[in-house]
């Protein structure tokens, strides 16, 4: 009797004659993602199916595209047949951009993709490749499967956020969203967590990515949330970046950060604009209020500045100096 199983490998060889796919020997396998303990489940494929598999996903950027729908439906299957068969295919640079090539192509076959990225979820966000994906996922999958999507994106916002590789799946996802409700939600969450992420290695990215989509509800809270923290994360690399895009932003917003570098004590200020990140903080700080609608937080900077300004000459704050040494003297007193 005729094989007639759509999802045996047999078809699929013969369904895939046209590509001409040799017998090459395929490259090292990375290994799959420590979970601990069991798979969610496994069917044992056997191995030299994998390897074929992974040879075909991984050989190149330029994996045919396949049209048939029959072949498109065995490979979305056998490929999320299991987690970790699907996760070493989804690590590799080139099966992800494999992966990514079939999806969008027919909704029933979006249904097995889907599905292995929900399962699971961070694992395939927090990977560098593999988290593209999900994000293609984000981009073609119809709205029923997004929306289900996008409330994974809440529930794990914080973690994606300080992960290495999730921060540049969640700041590509945040650039994405069309969708006012989520989107307003997901901007909701990097606010209200402003400091915890601002003090994070990578959570500061998108930190510093949210403020350059220029959502003025979403700055103010940011502003708000950092308030009376803007000094500390001035010392800092990447903090200092965050301040300076407050200040940037102009009217209140400025005026929150200016009033924080105005509170502290002059002696902190000095120091601030003598370190190697603040003094560009202070720098700017001077530069943006030095106008008539700013003019008292401008000359605030300046007398706090003033009695400090010969330590100013051997330190990255030399900017500085030139600053206050354009002031006239009777509005330095």
């Amino acid at each position: 009797m005729a094989n007639t199983n759509l999802f045996s490998m047999s078809t699929m060889f013969n369904a895939l004659q046209e590509l001409q796919i040799t017998n090459e020997e395929p490259p090292a396998i990375p290994p799959p993602p420590s979970r601990g303990g069991d798979s969610l489940f496994h069917i044992g494929i056997p191995e030299k199916d994998f390897l074929w598999m992974f040879n075909f996903m991984t050989r190149s950027e330029d994996v045919p595209p396949l049209k048939d729908k029959r072949t498109l439906m065995w490979m979305a299957s056998s490929l999320t047949s299991d987690p970790d068969y699907f996760m070493v295919i989804a690590r590799n640079q080139y099966g992800s951009k494999s992966i990514q090539r079939l999806m969008g192509m027919s909704d029933d076959v979006d249904v097995f993709f889907f599905a292995a990225i929900m399962r699971l979820f961070l694992y395939v966000m927090t990977d560098k490749y593999a988290s593209y994906v999900a994000i293609k996922g984000m981009r073609v999958f119809q709205q029923d499967k997004r929306e289900l999507m996008f409330e994974q994106i809440l529930r794990y916002a914080l973690y994606l956020a300080r992960d290495q590789h999730g921060c540049i799946a969640l700041n590509e996802i945040i650039s994405d969203l069309d969708d006012p409700y989520y989107r307003n939600q997901l901007l909701d969450i990097v606010a209200n967590n402003a400091l915890l992420l601002s003090n994070d290695a990578y959570g500061n990215f998108v930190v510093q990515h949210v403020l350059k989509l220029r959502d003025y509800r979403c700055t103010r809270n940011i502003a708000d949330n950092l308030c009376g923290h803007c000094v500390e994360l001035s010392f800092k690399k990447y903090g200092s970046y965050i301040v300076e895009r407050l200040l940037e932003v102009g009217d209140s917003v400025m005026e929150l950060v200016v009033m924080d570098l105005l509170a502290c004590k002059r002696e902190m200020l000095m120091r601030l604009a003598r370190s190697e990140y603040g003094n560009f903080v202070v720098c700017n700080a001077l530069e943006l209020t030095n106008d008539i609608l700013t003019a008292d937080l401008y000359y605030g900077l300046v007398r706090k500045l003033m009695p400090y300004r010969h330590l100013l000459h051997r330190s990255p704050g030399s900017k500085i100096v030139a600053i206050l040494d354009s002031m006239p003297t009777s509005q330095t007193s």
